[in-house]
């Protein structure tokens, strides 16, 4: 019967563990909505028929209403968008919280290519390589415009902001190629900005990361003359001839290392540590040491959780959300900082998670600001 209704209605297949679930409630409310009008439009050729005007001296006798009637007529389409809501919400929670073991992929989006990055260092453009049976979550952001992430297959579509992070997951349930979408239009070649989801088993996904770890298949460090390694389709190709004439902020993706590592190089390079620490002391701005997934008091009086949209807004927005005492002397890095050099920022941080969270909070500048409080 799924099978059915999925050809029906002109589905594409299922390969995610929520595509089902999504099905599923779509065919719920297209079936009431069908059964829903064919009552309704029975009803009325009903009453056009049975209370139609026989003759000119005929007088229609007057139809009281009753309150059972009236209690039908609300109570069951209330009671049927109750049932779509929670069985919706229910379906909604689930796709936009990830599982506790789900691995991290940083995804950029920029017209008109998807680049992925994956926290050990490798990075692909138009290439998402995930293992079979593994939630993966996807963090993205955007170099330029709007963009919008969406494999129908997997049922899942997230937007990609500028200068912020939003997050997606998915778990596969078959090996196969899968076709990644833009939804938002952004630009000339919006029909052309699509990539692929390759969906290897965990023996072939482990063989392939541990061949990239050895850079042995690294787009960025293979020399002009070596054999090309995969076949990426036509927009991949336009993409890597795009970026290779746009390189600015890019060309930290052929840096040897994992993406932690080329976030403490940013780190150092870009002056973090000047007012940032990375083992607990206090200092200018809080320190980095068991930041991530903290909970935080803002000067507001409200509590936040450290993760990568908050760690990515106060990048570029400092002032927006200020943790309670400290003054708001950081400068904004939008514009400044590549969506590369965030992510690797990012996931420097998260690596520094390791202290014991309540042991730890953050305390106020080891200065006098000029002028005082």
């Amino acid at each position: 019967m799924d099978e059915l209704f999925r050809r029906v209605l002109f589905l594409p297949e299922q390969a995610s563990t929520v595509a089902k679930d999504v099905d599923h409630l779509h065919y719920v409310i297209i079936t009431t909505a069908m059964v829903a009008a064919t009552v309704i439009f029975g009803t009325a050729a009903y009453f056009l028929i049975r209370f139609r005007r026989r003759s000119e001296t005929e007088v229609t006798r007057r139809v009281e209403g009753t309150l059972v009637w009236e209690v039908l007529f609300v109570g069951v389409p209330l009671s049927t968008f109750l049932v779509w809501f929670f069985v919706g919400y229910h379906d909604f929670i689930r796709m936009q919280t990830p599982p506790p073991d789900a691995m991290d992929v940083y995804v950029v989006g920029k017209q008109w290519m998807w680049q992925f990055t994956y926290p050990e260092g490798p990075s692909s453009i138009g290439v998402l390589r995930v293992p079979v049976g593994k939630p993966v979550r996807l963090l993205l952001t955007s170099r330029d415009v709007i963009h919008s992430f969406y494999v129908p297959a997997f049922r899942i579509k997230q937007d990609a902001l500028p200068g912020a992070y939003t997050q997606t997951w998915f778990e596969v349930t078959k090996p196969g190629s899968y076709r990644v979408m833009c939804a938002e239009y952004c630009g000339l070649k919006h029909s052309e900005m699509w990539a692929e989801v390759q969906a290897l088993t965990p023996e072939d996904y482990e063989a392939w990361m541990q061949e990239q770890r050895r850079g042995l298949v690294s787009r960025r460090d293979a020399s002009p003359s070596a054999p090309e390694r995969e076949e990426p389709h036509e927009p991949a190709r336009q993409a890597a001839s795009y970026d290779a004439q746009n390189p600015h902020g890019e060309v930290m993706y052929g840096e040897r290392g994992t993406l932690a590592e080329r976030g403490e190089r940013v780190a150092a390079e870009r002056g973090c540590l000047k007012c940032h620490t990375v083992d607990g002391t206090a200092h200018i701005g809080p320190t980095w040491l068991g930041l991530y997934g903290r909970r935080e008091r803002l000067t507001t009086g409200e509590t936040v959780v450290v993760d990568e949209a908050y760690l990515t807004e106060s990048m570029m927005k400092p002032g927006a959300r200020l943790v309670e005492g400290f003054e708001p002397v950081m400068p904004s890095y939008l514009g400044e900082l590549e969506a590369a050099e965030v992510a690797a920022l990012v996931e420097y941080i998260k690596t520094l998670r390791g202290a014991r969270l309540e042991t730890i909070r953050s305390e106020g500048p080891v200065y006098e600001p000029i002028g005082g409080k």
